[in-house]
């Protein structure tokens, strides 16, 4: 009998850049083996563009997501929070994965900018993919 697949959150204060550029590499890079989950603490109207267009330059579409508001929920169903600069935002439920990732919010930046925030992110994202799935 297989396990569940783990579920992860990605957490930023507005869910429109970081958080969304997380959840669209670990839904690539997971090739299903991972639900994945997004939202900010106080999420945006739409998705950063020069995020979008950050992934579109390596062939992920996340124009489509819309940002999502955190709630409660959505933490105590996730096997791992990773949180992005939203700090005492974030619920914290005791036997869940934490890791809060350190990275430069890429609001109001330019595409060169944003480029090494997303390659950040990716790196990340693999990293805590192959924990995931060991």
């Amino acid at each position: 009998m297989s396990s569940p697949k783990p579920t992860v959150l990605f957490v930023c204060v507005h869910n429109a850049g970081r958080s969304q550029m997380a959840a669209g590499f670990m839904n690539s890079l997971g090739a299903g083996r991972v639900e994945v989950l997004s939202a900010g603490s106080a999420p945006k109207d739409s998705i950063n563009p020069i995020a979008v267009q950050a992934m579109q330059e390596v062939g992920i579409d996340i124009s489509n997501n819309v940002p999502k508001v955190l709630t409660p929920e959505a933490v105590q169903e996730s096997d791992a929070v990773i949180t992005m600069g939203c700090g005492d935002a974030c619920p914290f439920y005791p036997g869940k994965r934490y890791e809060d990732w350190v990275l430069d919010d890429p609001a109001g930046q330019g595409i060169e900018s944003v480029r090494v925030i997303r390659d950040d992110i990716k790196k990340r994202v693999e990293q805590l993919l192959s924990e995931l799935l060991s």
